[in-house]
């Protein structure tokens, strides 16, 4: 690809492949900020939830970080491990687990909002308010788009016999 860097993407190829670097690079800026205080990028976002909504049973938060059951699971456990989260049986279902936020991972909250602060910067940096609330609407449509239901694949086409 020969295009000079800040040139607008050509093709909507060239736009699927912005998409996947900016979220790379997006997530290793993130790793590196909140590895400074113990956490790995996507577990501040379930322990928000958890600092938000208070403790969480773990399918909820399956399904609210939009992961699979078993990506959640070794979150948790990470975090249990590190001493953030604390996972309980529910005392309504004695098969759910509910997790919830330690007192260690309570006296993060203030770091962590700090550090997504300043990943908003640095991820902004040079964009005006304008162009920020642009971005913003844009990426809103992108998800719209890509949270819709897949449209069932097209039946093979009949198998056609040769003489």
């Amino acid at each position: 690809m020969n295009r000079q860097r800040n040139q607008p993407p050509a093709d909507t190829d060239d736009v699927s492949r912005s998409i996947a670097r900016v979220a790379r690079l997006h997530r290793a800026v993130a790793e590196r900020l909140l590895s400074r205080h113990g956490l790995h990028a996507g577990q501040e976002l379930l322990m928000m939830r958890l600092w938000d909504h208070g403790p969480q049973s773990q399918s909820a938060l399956v399904e609210h970080l939009g992961l699979d059951a078993s990506t959640v699971t070794r979150m948790v456990q990470r975090l249990e491990q590190s001493g953030f989260v604390r996972r309980r049986r529910s005392e309504s279902d004695r098969r759910a687990v509910t997790v919830e936020a330690t007192a260690a991972a309570r006296a993060l909250r203030d770091r962590i909002a700090e550090a997504w602060g300043e990943l908003e910067d640095i991820t902004l940096a040079g964009l005006d308010r304008s162009e920020r609330a642009t971005l913003l609407h844009l990426l809103g449509r992108l998800t719209d788009n890509l949270d819709r239901p897949a449209a069932p694949a097209p039946a093979p086409a009949p198998a056609v016999e040769q003489d």
